[in-house]
């Protein structure tokens, strides 16, 4: 767990403490917490790293270089920037980023639109539901026959929903996967956060993505201790950033009971958590 909050520190979540699954932004939302007044625990779930053969993603962005792709779906803001590294180690980041100016893109969610930004590019299409059923709704009606379409998956998920989803409105898909995921604790630690959530030594837990819930499930199970997870996650308050992470909980009948208005906006993850849960009295 983090020191107490030095003084003069925000109050609004003064005596909490707050489980945090994240990995990549985990000090920046801790420090955020941490200055509500929170105690943060941080057990980060899951890694992301660039995949170890890098010859699909070499392949797919000299295809994109070369202009072989006419519309690009990017479903995570972490899988663009992994691809246009992938391009500046190759010494095409000039060509890749003037092809992506030219293709149509469609992005699910905010995360892949701000990765464009970053570069000086705009989503020509944002999934107006950021789900790879938001995606193909986004696409629907538009003419698909005879496009080339390549798609970023999300790490090693194949996504055959939407590939085939575009295979049957004629278009020729090209998947590329740039990151895959992996640990970012070992099981004994996944353990100890599954006992402190049973035993509500936390308050709360928020999750930024599906990947985390898997993973906390995964070890839960294999422990023999997925039933106890389930009821110490009743006790406290869980926070999902994005439908996405809903979805994975309510299918695992997890009670949601904080959503930020804003999805994927640290800020508006803390003060949501703030407004269900106030300070310790």
């Amino acid at each position: 767990m983090s020191p107490p909050p030095p003084a003069g520190a925000g109050s609004r979540l003064r005596g909490r403490t707050i489980a945090l699954p994240e990995a990549r932004e985990v000090d920046r939302l801790a420090e955020l917490l941490e200055a509500e007044g929170a105690t943060t625990l941080r057990c980060p779930l899951v890694a992301i790293h660039d995949a170890p053969d890098q010859r699909p993603v070499e392949a797919w962005l000299r295809a994109l270089a070369a202009d072989e792709l006419d519309d690009l779906v990017f479903l995570t803001g972490e899988g663009l920037r992994r691809l246009l590294a992938a391009a500046n180690r190759l010494g095409l980041r000039g060509e890749v980023v003037a092809a992506l100016g030219r293709a149509r893109k469609i992005t699910r969610g905010p995360k892949p639109a701000k990765a464009l930004h970053e570069i000086g590019l705009a989503s020509d299409l944002p999934a107006a539901v950021p789900t790879s059923a938001g995606v193909m709704a986004a696409l629907e009606g538009l003419a698909l026959a005879g496009r080339r379409v390549g798609l970023q998956l999300y790490g090693e998920e194949p996504n055959r929903p939407l590939v085939q989803f575009l295979e049957r409105a004629g278009a020729t898909v090209r998947t590329v996967a740039p990151d895959v995921y992996a640990s970012a604790s070992d099981d004994a630690a996944v353990a100890a956060l599954v006992e402190d959530i049973a035993a509500a030594r936390v308050d709360a837990i928020a999750f930024t993505s599906a990947s985390q819930v898997d993973r906390l499930w995964q070890v839960a199970t294999a422990a023999g201790k997925e039933s106890r997870l389930r009821a110490g996650l009743g006790r406290i308050q869980v926070a999902a950033i994005g439908p996405i992470v809903v979805e994975s909980l309510q299918a695992r009948r997890v009670r949601v009971d904080v959503v930020p208005e804003k999805s994927f906006v640290m800020r508006r993850l803390v003060t949501a958590l703030a407004d269900a849960l106030g300070p310790r009295e």
